[in-house]
């Protein structure tokens, strides 16, 4: 068993409601998962278990990894303990009782590539969100709600936005459903609770009418306000909870050794202790594209090079980068560094609307179904693939390019219907050529090799836009062995000798995947942005921000970094947060990578 601090001790020994604070690695989640099992072994009746609830997937791993090493729990408290996330936790509460807030008795889940589509018509009505007004901001965002609404509501698909809202309402509602549900879960841990939006926080507040609560907490790691936060959420809990207070903020057990949480500290305040920290390397690199990423391939290539030495095969080391599109560039740049430098292999954590309907397309081609409309279902998924792939923002262009492609395949069908050639000049002459060369293929049934043979049709083929969904597909990693979508695609073929239903797999495997808890902690190289590093560790990190663009001397642009611009901005407290997270989810050593004619604001002493 862990050495335990005094305060650990506290909580562990402490009753009623609990709210523990403490910065990164500062113990939180050991000491959580120490009073779960002391819970199941003390207090939970038969049937009843103890909940762990946490945002990401990622974390959820982690914990049940850390349950899983710690030797003092027994088998049977192991099995009492549950982790969840709170979309899955939600979920499971709509799908029995969803009918009592309006939702139909049937439901499926609207995926966010989906919702996308569903969306894009809205959404596309409307300029890019940084140049609307409050005015247009809040009618588009009223445009969208009521659409996810009667998506819910007539069609039974219900998108994650909705979860937590509905979940508040029914269980305000309901005294009989809270009842079951604390009567099934006595005891509920909830951890990141800095980060629960207004309707997180409405569940929270009727689950503790009947429910223990234990919340975890870092107040100086809130950096998701942007999708509701409240900075007050830890006195709102103090005031309706009355709970104990437990603060771990002096613990640091991630990088212990280091002064990594030190830096971290001294990067919320401004104000530097040290010029040296150990554990706290500083890489300056020239303002052109070419040394920049030259430098960081170097940097990466190096930190790899440690961590192999180490001899250990579950190294890790996270590539974090201010923005989603750099998160794009960086993996790009690594799949094809300079020279004769080979790519660097690597996860990257894209936003997965464009991926996930990539995927939808190649295992449409996999299912080869030569039925007299396969070609227009073809075309139709490409328009889904428009429509989607750009998230929360669809471009003009690609609305365009769905309608271009719609009128086209109008005009096509109509030649065919007449015995007339179709349009030499088509836009899908090039589509149709790949689509054919792709029923041409023999597939061997493996579907890893499969798939492959697919992208690369049309990665080689004439039509542009299947270029950019095989570019696009790379980004999913579920063809790995032991994923469900592999396993769906192997039992197709040997159930009907094809693989007949792929689409149908591919799209479930998917819905599945946002649910699963047995994820591995990540390995090896990964590239994310910085906020999505958020309730992970590395062995190394490696933090890679923008440069300035100059012209005759002067600063004309200034993309990608750390803090918007790179100026000081009032106490940038978000920034600084956001800053602070990136850097202690390392365990060894963080490397923080700045331009050297305009070092990253963070790290300047402040203007007096």
């Amino acid at each position: 068993m862990v050495d335990l601090t005094e305060t650990q001790k506290e909580i562990l020994q402490a009753e009623g409601h609990q709210l523990v604070t403490g910065g990164p690695g500062s113990g939180k989640t050991t000491v959580s998962i120490l009073k779960a099992a002391k819970i199941a072994h003390e207090d939970l009746k038969p049937g009843q278990h103890i909940l762990f609830l946490s945002f990401a997937r990622a974390t959820v791993s982690r914990v049940l990894e850390a349950i899983d090493e710690e030797s003092a729990i027994t088998r049977e408290e192991r099995r009492r303990i549950e982790v969840d996330t709170y979309h899955s936790f939600f979920w499971r509460i709509l799908k029995t009782h969803g009918y009592l807030v309006g939702f139909p008795r049937r439901m499926t889940i609207l995926t966010p590539p989906n919702e996308a589509i569903a969306l894009s018509s809205v959404r596309s009505g409307y300029k890019a969100a940084k140049k609307l007004s409050d005015a247009e901001k809040a009618e588009k965002r009223a445009k969208e709600e009521a659409e996810r609404i009667r998506l819910a509501t007539e069609e039974g698909k219900v998108c994650f936005d909705l979860f937590a809202g509905r979940v508040a309402t029914l269980l305000h509602g309901s005294e009989k459903v809270r009842s079951l549900i604390s009567t099934m879960y006595p005891y509920i841990v909830l951890d990141e609770f800095q980060d629960t939006s207004a309707d997180q926080w409405r569940v929270v507040q009727a689950l503790g009418a009947s429910s223990t609560l234990i919340a975890l907490a870092d107040p100086e790691q809130r950096i998701f306000d942007f999708i509701g936060a409240d900075p007050e959420r830890l006195n709102h809990f103090t005031a309706a909870f009355a709970p104990t207070v437990h603060d771990l903020a002096g613990d640091n057990h991630r990088s212990k050794g280091t002064e990594i949480a030190l830096f971290g500290n001294d990067i919320l305040t401004g104000k530097f202790r040290q010029n040296d920290y150990k554990g706290i390397d500083c890489a300056l690199f020239e303002s052109n594209p070419n040394q920049a990423y030259a430098s960081l391939v170097g940097q990466v290539l190096q930190a790899r090079k440690r961590l192999i030495e180490t001899g250990r095969s579950d190294w890790s080391l996270a590539v974090l980068v201010p923005t989603k599109k750099m998160t794009r560039m960086v993996s790009d740049i690594l799949r094809e560094p300079f020279g004769n430098i080979p790519p660097i292999s690597h996860t990257a954590a894209v936003d997965m609307e464009g991926p996930i309907l990539a995927a939808e397309i190649i295992a449409f081609l996999l299912q080869q179904r030569g039925h007299e409309r396969c070609f227009d279902e073809f075309v139709e998924l490409m328009c889904s693939y428009f429509h989607g792939r750009g998230g929360t923002a669809p471009t003009k262009g690609d609305m365009d390019e769905a309608m271009r492609f719609r009128k086209a395949l109008s005009k096509w069908n109509e030649c065919l219907a007449k015995g007339r050639a179709t349009p030499g000049n088509s836009v899908l002459q090039g589509t149709y050529a790949v689509h054919q060369a792709i029923a041409a293929l023999t597939f061997t049934g493996d579907p890893d090799v499969d798939w492959i043979s697919v992208r690369d049709v049309l990665d080689g083929g004439a039509c542009e836009r299947l270029k950019n969904v095989a570019k696009d597909v790379r980004n999913v990693r579920l063809l790995e062995r032991g994923t469900q979508l592999r396993q769906g695609l192997a039992q197709d073929w040997r159930d009907v000798g094809s693989y007949g239903n792929a689409l149908a797999i591919t799209r479930q495997s998917f819905v599945q995947e946002h649910f699963a808890t047995a994820h591995k902690p990540e390995s090896g190289v990964v590239v994310m942005n910085m906020h999505k590093a958020k309730g992970k560790q590395f062995d190394e990190v490696v933090i890679f921000e923008g440069w300035p663009k100059r012209f005759k001397g002067e600063v004309v642009a200034n993309p990608d970094r750390i803090v918007s611009g790179n100026v000081h901005i009032g106490v940038m407290a978000q920034a600084r947060q956001n800053f602070r997270v990136s850097v202690t989810r390392a365990k060894v050593r963080t490397t923080i990578m700045t331009p050297r004619d305009d070092v990253c604001v963070l790290l300047r002493p402040e203007p007096a």
